[in-house]
C-alpha cells in the first residue's frame, strides 16, 4: 500500500446548506435517498480503528461533503477521541476538512486551532463571482457568510487554505481572483477545474471552456511568477515542481495510478474516488471488510489501471509525464477511457508557456537542498519543523525543504 494512502470521508454524504449549481456530488442524492445521512458512532469507530491499524507513516483523515460541518462540533470532538484511543504511542495522525465556511464561528475556529486541523475554505473569487457560483438555495449569495467564517478562523489562528473552482462563471478572471485572494492574505491556493458532461457526453454550460482553462492557468502563472514564488503556494504549481525535483507529483491527477485513497460514505460504504461513487465501483464497507484486502482487490486494481489507459496521442505527447492523460473523469465519455481529456488543449497551453521557468525553479530548489545538506553537515542545527524554511519560501520547514 502507498505510504501516502489516505481516507476521504463524507459524514453527511451529499447534504449541503448551499445550492451550488455546479456541484457534482449533489447527484449522489439519487444513490443515497433514505435515512438521516449522518455517520453514526459505529461507522466512525470502525473507519478510525481499521485505518490506524494499517500503520502508515502518517495517517491522513480528510473530511468533506456535501458540507461536513453540518455534523456539528461534537462529532469532530468524538472523532479526535477515537483517534487518540486507537492510535499507537507515537503514531502520527493528521486531519483536514473542506468547508464552505458559512457555519464557522469562534468555537469552530478555536477547535481547529487547538486540534491542529487544516481547513480548506471554498471561495470562487470576489463577491460578484462567488455569489453566482455558490448561492444559498433561495438564490442569495453566500460570499459575506464565507468571509465571516474565514475571519473566525483567522481570529483563532486556525491554519487554512483556499479552494477555487474554475467554471464558466469565473474562467475569464484569473488575475482578479488571484489578487483578491492575496488581498485576503491567503497564502495557500488551490484551483480546480469544473468539468461536467451531460447525458449525451457534451460539456455542460457550467464547465470551464477547455482553452480558457489553459489561458486561466497561463495568466495565473504570470501573475505568480516571479514575484510571489516565495510568498504564495499554488497546489498545481507545487505538484509540477515536485514532479521536476523529486519525480513524484503531489496531485493524484498527475500520477500513473488512481489508487490514492478510499472514499468513506456516511454509511461506511467504500469507493475508490469521490467522482466514482456509484454502485459498480463500490468496494465494500468499512464495518465488514478488511482495508488491506480491499486495496488488493481486483476491482480496485482495475480502477487504478484506468489511469494509464490513455489515447495514443497521449503516449507521444511531450507533456505526458506531467498530464498523464489527465484525470479520467475529464475524458470525453463517448470515446471511453482512451479518449482525450476535454482539457487537453488547455494543459498543452500551460506547459508550453511555463515549463522552461518551472525548470529554473526546480534547479534552484535542488541547489537550496544541497546547501541545507551541507549546512547540516557542519553541525549547525537544522531549523525546527514548524520554523520558517531558511530557503526563503515563506513556508514552514516541514512543508518545504525539511
Amino acid at each position: 500500500m502507498d505510504p501516502n494512502f489516505s481516507l476521504l470521508i463524507k459524514p453527511v454524504s451529499w447534504r449541503c446548506n448551499l445550492g451550488c449549481p455546479s456541484c457534482f456530488y449533489s447527484k449522489k442524492s439519487e444513490l443515497f435517498r433514505d435515512g438521516r445521512l449522518r455517520m453514526n458512532d459505529e461507522v466512525l469507530a470502525a473507519l478510525t480503528k481499521k485505518f490506524l491499524s494499517l500503520g502508515l507513516p502518517l495517517s491522513c483523515f480528510g473530511w468533506q461533503g456535501g458540507e461536513c460541518t453540518l455534523m456539528g462540533l461534537d462529532f469532530f470532538r468524538k472523532t479526535l477521541d477515537f483517534q487518540r484511543n486507537f492510535a499507537k504511542p507515537g503514531q502520527r495522525v493528521a486531519n483536514s476538512i473542506q468547508t464552505n465556511a458559512t457555519l464557522l464561528d469562534d468555537e469552530w475556529g478555536r477547535f481547529f486551532h487547538e486540534s491542529n486541523i487544516l481547513v480548506g475554505v471554498s471561495i470562487d473569487g470576489p463577491p460578484e463571482m462567488h455569489d453566482r457560483s455558490r448561492p444559498w438555495p433561495d438564490g442569495r449569495g453566500s460570499h459575506a457568510d464565507v468571509l465571516r467564517g474565514l475571519e473566525a478562523l483567522r481570529r483563532n489562528r486556525a491554519e487554512f487554505n483556499v479552494l477555487t473552482l474554475v467554471s464558466a462563471v469565473n474562467q475569464g478572471h484569473p488575475r482578479e481572483i488571484y489578487r483578491y485572494l492575496k488581498s485576503l492574505d491567503v497564502k495557500y491556493h488551490q484551483y480546480i477545474e469544473c468539468v461536467e458532461f451531460d447525458a449525451a457526453g457534451n460539456l455542460k454550460p457550467c464547465s470551464v471552456e477547455p482553452r480558457q482553462w489553459g489561458r486561466f492557468l497561463c495568466e495565473l502563472f504570470d501573475e505568480w511568477y516571479p514575484s510571489d514564488i516565495r510568498k504564495v503556494s499554488i497546489r498545481l504549481f507545487d505538484s509540477i515542481l515536485s514532479r521536476l525535483v523529486d519525480g513524484v507529483p503531489s496531485l493524484c491527477s498527475m500520477g500513473g495510478d488512481c489508487r490514492q485513497y478510499f472514499v468513506v460514505e456516511h454509511n461506511g460504504d467504500l469507493y475508490p474516488c469521490d467522482f466514482h461513487v456509484s454502485p459498480e465501483w463500490k468496494l465494500g464497507n468499512v464495518e465488514t471488510d478488511d482495508l488491506t484486502q480491499l486495496f488488493d482487490s481486483p476491482l480496485y486494481r482495475e480502477f487504478g489501471a484506468r489511469k494509464s489507459a490513455v489515447h495514443g496521442k497521449c503516449r507521444i505527447c511531450e507533456y505526458y509525464d506531467f498530464c498523464m492523460g489527465c484525470c479520467p473523469k475529464n475524458r470525453f465519455p463517448a470515446g471511453g477511457l482512451k479518449s482525450l481529456s476535454a482539457l487537453c488543449d488547455g494543459w498543452k497551453m500551460l506547459y508550453a508557456h511555463t515549463l522552461e521557468r518551472f525548470g529554473k525553479l526546480a534547479a534552484e530548489i535542488r541547489e537550496e537542498r544541497e546547501k541545507h545538506i551541507l549546512r547540516r553537515g557542519t553541525g549547525v542545527p537544522a531549523p525546527g519543523r514548524n520554523s520558517p524554511c531558511p530557503c526563503g519560501s515563506g513556508k514552514k520547514y516541514k512543508n518545504c525543504c525539511g
